[in-house]
C-alpha cells in the first residue's frame, strides 16, 4: 500500500510539473510582414526621410530594431517576392525579373512557402496586396499556403488604366491593351473587380489597412500570419483624398505618409488585441526606387543607383523588426543578412521543419535580437539580376562586395522623368571586377581592389561557388541546382 501511495504521489507530481511547463511555455508567436513597392533605403524617418514623416515607423523603430544593412535577394519585384516567401535564391526556382499577366510560368507548386510552413504548425495565414509570382489560378495565394488573400497579381504598372499612361503615353495604349487587357482585383480565388479603376488606386493602401486589421481581430485568439505586399510606392502612385496634398514632397511624400499610417493600423491593432508581447513585425521593401521616374521615385541616399541594378541602391532596404521583449528596443545595426534568411529564422521560432529541397537561406535570430557575439552564418551573398547572370558578391559581414563584369543601366548624367513619365537609362559596363569597402564607402564610389588583391581572391572563390551551383549565364555556366518554375498546364 505505501508502495503504491508512493507512485501516485509521484505520477501526479510529475503530472502537474509537465501541466506546469506547458503552461509557462510560450505560445507561437504572430508573424506580420509589411513590404511595400519600390520604396526607397532613404525614404523613411529613421534612414533619412526629406519632405515627408513616417511617425508610425519611427515609433516602430524606437519599439524595435532598426538594420541599415538588410538586403532583397534580386532589385526587381517577381524574383525579390520569391525570395522572401521560399528563403531560396529565385534564380534557384526559375523566377526572373518581373511576370507578365501574360506568363506561361509562375512559383512552383513542389516550392514550400513561409505561409505553408507556419499553416504546418496550425497558423491562420493571411495575404494583403501584390502577389506577383503568377496570375494564372494555378499560382496564386490560395494555392500556396494562403487562407486569406486580397490584392493584385501583378504590378499596377500593368494595368492599361492608369493615369500616367493615359495622360502621356496614349499612342501606345492600343498596344498596352492587347498585351493587359485589364487588371482585377481579387478576393480569394473571385474577381473583387474585373478591372481596377483610378479611384480603386487610391484606395488600395486604405483597403489593405482596413482588411488587416479585421484578420487581426478574427485570428486573436490563435497563431496567425500575416502578409501585407502594398502595391505602393511603385508608379502608377495612388493615394487617398485623406492624404492627398498633404506632404511637403507631393504626390510620393502623400503616398508615404498613407503607408505609414497603415502601419500604424497594424500595429495599434496589436495593442488594442493584447497582441504586442507575442507578435514579430517585419517592415522592408522589394526593391529600391524606381529612380527614371523622378519625382514619383524615392530615394535610396546615401548609395549608388536603384531598383534594377546590384548597387546597393537596388538591393539594401529601410528594414525595421518590432518584437516586444524579444527584440531591444532601440537596436540600431549595420550587420548584414537577406530576405532569404527571414524563412528559415521564422521555422526556428516556430519549431517548423524546413523544406525538404535545399534553401539558400541560414538562421540569422542571433542577429535580429542582437544576442551579443553574434555572427552571420554565411560565407558569402550572391547577387544575381536579369536571367540568370551572376552580378556580385559580398562578404556576409556586409564589409566587402566584388561587381563583376556585366552592363547595368543608370541614370547618372540623364534627364529624370517627372509626374508619371520616366527619364531614360543609359547603359555602362564594368569590364574587370571591382571592390568596394562598403564599411567606408557605402557609396561604391571607388573601387579598390588594386588594394586588396586577397579580398578579390576570396571573393572570386565565392563566385565560383555560386556558378557551381546555380550556374551564370555571363560566363555560361548553366547550374545543377537550379529546379524548374511552376508551368501552366496544357490541356492533350
Amino acid at each position: 500500500m505505501k508502495r503504491q501511495t508512493v507512485f501516485w504521489a509521484a505520477f501526479f507530481a510529475t503530472a502537474a510539473g509537465i501541466g506546469f511547463a506547458a503552461e509557462s511555455s510560450p505560445p507561437r508567436p504572430n508573424i506580420v510582414i509589411i513590404f511595400t513597392d519600390d520604396q526607397g533605403y532613404a525614404d523613411v524617418g529613421k534612414f533619412g526621410a526629406e519632405g515627408f514623416t513616417t511617425p508610425n515607423l519611427d515609433r516602430m523603430a524606437d519599439e524595435g530594431a532598426v538594420f541599415r544593412n538588410f538586403h532583397v535577394a534580386q532589385p526587381v519585384c517577381s524574383a525579390s517576392r520569391c525570395a522572401l516567401l521560399t528563403g531560396c535564391y529565385p534564380n534557384r526556382l526559375g523566377i526572373h525579373g518581373a511576370l507578365s499577366p501574360k506568363s506561361k510560368i509562375g512559383l512552383s507548386d513542389q516550392e514550400v512557402t513561409l505561409a505553408q510552413l507556419l499553416k504546418s504548425r496550425g497558423y491562420a495565414t493571411g495575404m494583403l496586396g501584390k502577389w506577383h509570382l503568377g496570375d494564372s489560378p494555378q499560382f496564386m495565394p490560395l494555392r500556396h499556403g494562403f487562407d486569406e488573400y486580397f490584392g493584385e497579381s501583378v504590378s499596377v504598372d500593368m494595368w492599361p488604366g492608369h493615369p500616367d499612361l493615359i495622360t502621356n503615353l496614349s499612342p501606345s495604349l492600343a498596344a498596352i491593351k492587347r498585351e493587359y487587357p485589364n487588371l482585377p482585383i481579387w478576393d480569394g480565388d473571385k474577381k473583387f473587380r474585373d478591372e481596377m479603376s483610378i479611384d480603386d488606386l487610391n484606395h488600395l493602401t486604405t483597403w489593405y489597412a482596413e482588411r488587416a486589421v479585421k484578420f487581426i481581430e478574427k485570428n486573436k485568439d490563435h497563431p496567425f500570419f500575416l502578409y501585407v505586399a502594398h502595391n505602393m510606392p511603385h508608379v502608377p502612385l495612388g493615394v487617398s483624398e485623406k492624404f492627398r496634398g498633404k506632404s511637403a514632397r507631393g504626390l510620393y511624400g502623400d503616398v508615404i505618409e498613407e503607408i505609414d499610417w497603415s502601419v500604424g493600423q497594424i500595429l495599434d491593432a496589436l495593442h488594442r488585441n493584447g497582441l504586442d508581447e507575442n507578435t514579430f513585425v517585419i517592415f522592408t521593401s522589394d526593391n529600391g526606387p524606381w529612380l527614371c521616374y523622378g519625382n514619383h521615385a524615392g530615394s535610396a541616399k546615401p548609395l549608388r543607383e536603384g531598383k534594377g541594378t546590384n548597387w546597393e541602391g537596388g538591393t539594401r532596404e529601410p528594414c525595421i523588426m518590432r518584437w516586444p521583449g524579444k527584440i531591444p528596443a532601440g537596436a540600431d545595426t549595420w550587420d548584414m543578412f537577406m530576405t532569404i534568411d527571414l524563412l528559415p529564422t521564422i521555422a526556428k521560432l516556430v519549431g517548423a521543419e524546413l523544406p525538404k529541397s535545399k534553401i539558400d537561406g541560414l538562421d540569422v535570430w542571433p542577429i535580429i535580437s542582437r544576442q551579443p557575439g553574434a555572427k552571420n552564418p554565411h560565407e558569402s551573398y550572391w547577387f544575381y539580376y536579369e536571367v540568370n547572370q551572376l552580378q556580385a558578391v559580398t562578404t556576409s559581414d556586409g564589409q566587402w562586395k566584388l561587381q563583376l563584369p556585366h552592363t547595368y543601366r543608370t541614370m547618372l548624367g540623364q534627364k529624370p522623368g517627372r509626374d508619371g513619365v520616366p527619364g531614360n537609362y543609359t547603359n555602362k559596363k564594368i569590364e574587370t571586377a571591382e571592390l568596394y569597402d562598403l564599411v567606408h564607402d557605402i557609396g561604391e564610389t571607388t573601387d579598390v581592389s588594386a588594394q586588396h588583391p586577397e579580398i578579390v581572391k576570396q571573393l572570386e572563390v565565392e563566385a565560383g561557388k555560386a556558378r557551381a551551383d546555380l550556374g551564370d549565364g555571363l560566363t555560361k555556366n548553366p547550374g545543377p541546382g537550379r529546379r524548374e518554375p511552376g508551368r501552366l498546364a496544357v490541356n492533350p
